[in-house]
Formats: C-alpha cells, sequence, structure tokens
C-alpha cells in the first residue's frame, strides 16, 4: 500500500530503487503529536537493506540512524530491530521493568526489546492495539490496528527518517512538520472530502513518525483490484474510478497540495462499492505556480516536459498521470512511443473503448503541457457524462 519502486533523480532523471530503512528504537524524547478531537468521528486507511551508526545527542542520548559506508557487526545482533518483531512488542506489551525494557519470547528466541514510551500515556502506540502488516514501500510500513478507546480499526504507518526527510511550516502548527504529515493535513483542510483519505492521529520524534489514518473495509489497492479483474478494467468501471480520483486530485491542487505520485498503489478501493481513497503524500510537495525542477515520484508517470527540459508545472504534470493512470487502467500497460503518436493524431484506438475514451486520453496524454485539459476541464469533458446523466436521474 502506497508503494514506491522507484525514484526520479532531480539531476540526472535516472531512475532508482527505493529501500526500507530499519525503523530505530523508540525515542524518549518529547514527542509532537496531534490527536484526532475525541468528540469527531472518523469517516473509516490504509503505507532497503540500509546501515545503521550510533549518533550521541543533546542530553548524552544515542540514537540510530543511516550510514552509506561499512555494515557494522552489531546490527547482525540487533535481531529485534525488524519491523515485525518491532511491532509484535509493541502488541504484546510486556510487563514494565524499571530499565524501561521487556523480555518477548518469539520463534523460540528469547530477547530484549527496548520500548521506553510503552509506559508514558503520551507514546501513540499506548492508545492503539497493532495486527497484521497492510503494506510497505519507501521508507514506511502500515499496520492494521484498533483505536482502544472505542475500537475503531485504523491503519497506523510507521516511517523511518533520513537524512533526506523533509519537513514543511503550515499555518496552525507553530514547529515545522514531516513533509507527509503536513500535506496529509492540508488535503483534508476544509470540508471532508471521501476521495482523500483520512489522518486521525499522529506523532512526531527525532528519528521517526507515526500516523494515524482511516482504514476502509474491505480495500484494496487499485493494482491489487485490476489484477483481480485480469489485468485491466472495462471502461465503465474505469470511468467510475477515474472520476473519484480526478476529483481527488483537484481539491488537493485547490487545497494548495501537490500530490505528485498518482499511481495504482496509491489509490485505495472498496471492493463492494468501488469508492476510491487517495492515499499517500510522501512524494508531495507544496503547489506554486513557479516551475518545479526536480521530481519525486514513479518514473513511468513523470510528465516528459521533466525529461526534456528539467522543469514541469504542478497541475499540468498532474494531468499528465492521470492520463497515464487511465491508459494503464484501460489497457493493461504503460502507453508505448507510438502510441503516444498515434492519440496526439487522434488516430489511436482500442477495440472496446468509446471515441470519447480515446478522445480523452489522447487531451491528457499531450507532449505540450499547454495543450493539456486542465483539472477543472477533465470532469466535464464528454466521456463522463453517463455518469453525470445517472446522477441527475
Amino acid at each position: 500500500m502506497g508503494q514506491r519502486g522507484c525514484k526520479v533523480d532531480p539531476m540526472i532523471g535516472e531512475v532508482c530503487d527505493q529501500h526500507l530503512s530499519t525503523p530505530p528504537k523508540p525515542s524518549i524524547n518529547t514527542a509532537v503529536q496531534h490527536p484526532h478531537p475525541r468528540d469527531e468521528t472518523p469517516v473509516n486507511a490504509g503505507e532497503g537493506n540500509s546501515q545503521e551508526r550510533r549518533v550521541k545527542e543533546k542530553g548524552g542520548e544515542v540514537r540510530e540512524v543511516e550510514e552509506s559506508g561499512r555494515v557494522q557487526e552489531s546490527r547482525k545482533r540487533k535481531k529485534w530491530w525488524r519491523r515485525p518483531s518491532f511491532f509484535r512488542a509493541a502488541k504484546k506489551q510486556p510487563p514494565e521493568s524499571s530499565s524501561g525494557q521487556g523480555e518477548v519470547k518469539d520463534e523460540g528466541e528469547k530477547r530484549k526489546v527496548a520500548w521506553p514510551g510503552r509506559s508514558s500515556d503520551d507514546y501513540i502506540f499506548s492508545r492503539y492495539s497493532i495486527s497484521h502488516e497492510l503494506g510497505k514501500g519507501g521508507f514506511g510500513v502500515v499496520y492494521e490496528g484498533r483505536r482502544l478507546e472505542d475500537d475503531l480499526k485504523v491503519a497506523l504507518k510507521y516511517v523511518t527518517k533520513t537524512e533526506k526527510t523533509k519537513y514543511l511550516s503550515i499555518p496552525d502548527h507553530p514547529n515545522p512538520l514531516p513533509n507527509e504529515i503536513a500535506l496529509t493535513i492540508l488535503a483534508n483542510k476544509g470540508h471532508s472530502v471521501p476521495e482523500i483519505i483520512r489522518l486521525l492521529d499522529w506523532q512526531d520524534h527525532p528519528d521517526h513518525f507515526v500516523m494515524v489514518l482511516e482504514c476502509p473495509t474491505p480495500c484494496e489497492s487499485l493494482a491489487q483490484f485490476t489484477k483481480r479483474h485480469g489485468g485491466r478494467l472495462d471502461e465503465e468501471k474505469a470511468r467510475h474510478i477515474m472520476t473519484q480520483v480526478v476529483y481527488a486530485a483537484n481539491v488537493c491542487c485547490l487545497r494548495r497540495v501537490l500530490h505528485r505520485d498518482i499511481k495504482p498503489d496509491n489509490l485505495l478501493i472498496n471492493s463492494e462499492t468501488s469508492e476510491v481513497k487517495l492515499i499517500d503524500f510522501g512524494c508531495g510537495d507544496i503547489l506554486r505556480s513557479s516551475a518545479y525542477s526536480s521530481y519525486s515520484g514513479t518514473a513511468p508517470y513523470s510528465p516528459p516536459e521533466f525529461h526534456v527540459r528539467r522543469k514541469y508545472y504542478g497541475r499540468q504534470a498532474t494531468a499528465w498521470s492521470l492520463g497515464v493512470l487511465m491508459f494503464v487502467m484501460l489497457c493493461g500497460r504503460f502507453p508505448k512511443d507510438e502510441d503516444l503518436f498515434l492519440l496526439k493524431q487522434n488516430l489511436w484506438s482500442k477495440k472496446g473503448l468509446s471515441r470519447e475514451c480515446c478522445h480523452l486520453l489522447g487531451a491528457l496524454l499531450r507532449e505540450q503541457p499547454s495543450r493539456r485539459l486542465s483539472l477543472g476541464q477533465i470532469l466535464s469533458h464528454d466521456w463522463f457524462k453517463p455518469l453525470q446523466l445517472a446522477s441527475a436521474s
């Protein structure tokens, strides 16, 4: 869920794999947190091999961070740092000791698990139970959980910080926040939009942060949904999904949020109702009117102008990524050069697809950014009229 397989290097435009970093021990530092108001009922969320070195910070506290050099021998001994074991320790909540450590018996091996935050009511995991893993990608792992006060099903996303972790300053928050938290807050500011995942609670630590997100049931990623349907969707299903995705993308832009990684892995779909939610703002940025010169996201969805001129504009790049998403849903593959050429000439067609559908693809996947449809124009396209007529009746 929310898995990013690659990233475009901002300087050379190459694709490089991203790997999960190993989560550090929960910090005993005072955390910044933003619990969801208790009287507000949530709607129903659902996210390599790094090396470590020890760094001494203020007050003599020692924490683990990533190191690009040699693999230390100590990592081989600290098997409890593996994420599943870390969260199993949180879930089992061993008896407290004065040293802040508990002993956990796991797979026949007895080992100590550091849990300095478990005895403190302000550590976020004291308010939630942890269940199985939902997905992982980039630098985060997402687990299913329950809020203890009302048994609400949630998704808890644990993200390890690195030297590249970005921060944003946003209104109503005195301190800069991790990029993903800040953008998710902004995307939800204002009236509730069901097509955008809701942030229910969060906590920021020096070496990691945790996000508690709504968890719709049942749900799966659009990538999984499409795979179950033979690798591609019929036009009617694709139209219903695209309506919601375009609306979510447009609302984000109106709220000054550029998602920048809209793809099947970052879209949740309810298999019973086909309701869609946009998730994972980790590659995003504040939307601005000036051009961007670096791109964070998934390479096949990046706009062609970035590879040619090393710059792009947020809204036009979003329109391109929506065109790629629509093409992938309908065709089960990414568009090739010959597809783009035929779309440009309005000559592209595919058996089973309407003329309006092919025309919309051509209007989104235009090489010249200024000739693409704006986000506001997309939903007024003729391809969406059947849904508009159905809702009006």
